[in-house]
């Protein structure tokens, strides 16, 4: 993109020396002084560019992986490093040094690193290894796993694992809670991958290389993002709340004669169908610009407010044991929000494509 244009004449200076004055204001942008070097390469063409000793090093050192040390005191905790790792993966570190200090809690501390790598930082590998030090390489690029493709494959994880926690109402199966844990597991590792997109892409104003048609959709994606990881994290607290209060009928310091209603559970069932239904159409109409489509999505929203309250008006209605009463509550509550996270998303789908379907007032 050309910036500065004009025309310069060429003077002779000796016999064999040229020189020609250079545009001011793209001395002082790139930085050069008296002494500075410029270096040129002359084309096929042989037209002639002009590059400035500064910026060839900006771009040797852009070239260099980044690279981060942390070290590990002998009174560190395991969550303490996670967070530390985590934050680095998301900034845009590309290779980080983790070194012990001391040789106690050596296994404690690879078992842990090796867990964090395997289960939540995509496209991470240990690639040196020492008794005191491990070296994690992030090696996927946002070419190979597009932006757009990990929020939707978190959105059919989260999903599902939403309708996995609703089964678990009715039938405890222990691969049930397997599957909600390890979606859950799944989800925030595709959210920490797509935040170390967003922040890269940021930094370096690579909109267009990350599909995006402005630079105003990386605060979309980011409040898109954060409400797909919502529903993963509803999915686990229902199965936290069924797994609690199944716990204490086992124990037997709760007495039911009947843990489930069937009128209830069909209506929170048919109620969460509806709410994903929504929330995956509201993620289409934010890939697909569509302003239309996501305004409408807002209006069925409000359509559904009745259907709540006629919800929450049949638990109040039936002589539940009160444990039982507010697992369907709090059960509900969780669906209910995944309507929120649709009309969040649609909203967010119309302040970023309202321009396009405005006709600009002439001056």
């Amino acid at each position: 993109m050309k910036k500065y244009s004009g025309h310069r004449r060429v003077q002779r200076t000796g016999r064999d020396s040229y020189i020609i004055s250079l545009p001011k204001n793209w001395v002082r942008e790139v930085g050069l002084d008296k002494g500075s070097e410029v270096a040129f390469k002359v084309l096929d063409d042989a037209s002639l560019i002009l590059i400035p000793s500064k910026l060839e090093e900006k771009k040797l050192e852009e070239t260099k992986l980044k690279e981060y040390q942390v070290i590990v005191e002998p009174n560190d905790d395991i969550p303490s490093l996670y967070r530390k790792i985590k934050a680095l993966y998301v900034s845009g570190a590309e290779l980080i040094r983790i070194r012990l200090k001391s040789k106690n809690n050596i296994l404690k501390f690879k078992t842990a690193i090796n867990n964090l790598v395997r289960d939540t930082l995509l496209g991470s590998e240990i690639i040196d290894e020492t008794p005191t030090e491990f070296v994690i390489q992030i090696l996927i690029k946002h070419p190979e796993f597009p932006v757009e493709k990990a929020i939707r494959r978190m959105a059919v994880i989260a999903l599902s694992a939403h309708m996995d926690a609703l089964s678990m109402l009715k039938d405890m199966d222990e691969s049930l809670i397997q599957n909600v844990i390890s979606a859950y597991n799944d989800v925030n590792r595709l959210n920490l991958y797509v935040v170390r997109q967003l922040k890269f892409g940021v930094e370096r104003n690579l909109f267009r290389e990350l599909g995006f048609k402005t630079p105003k959709e990386f605060l979309a994606d980011r409040i898109v993002v954060n409400d797909v990881k919502g529903v993963a994290e509803n999915a686990r607290n229902i199965l936290n709340n069924i797994v609690a209060l199944k716990k204490m009928v086992e124990n037997q310091t709760l007495f039911l004669k009947e843990l489930i209603d069937e009128e209830i559970y069909l209506q929170i069932l048919n109620f969460n169908s509806l709410a994903s239904r929504l929330f995956e159409e509201a993620l289409s109409a934010t890939f697909k610009w569509d302003y239309k489509q996501a305004d409408n999505i807002i209006s069925k929203t409000e359509s559904l407010v009745t259907l709540e309250n006629d919800i929450i008006t049949l638990i109040s209605s039936k002589k539940l044991d009160p444990n039982i009463s507010a697992i369907f509550r709090l059960t509900f509550d969780n669906c209910r929000r995944i309507i929120e996270y649709a009309r969040n998303i649609a909203e967010v789908t119309l302040n970023k494509s309202v321009e396009e379907i405005s006709s600009k007032k002439s001056p």
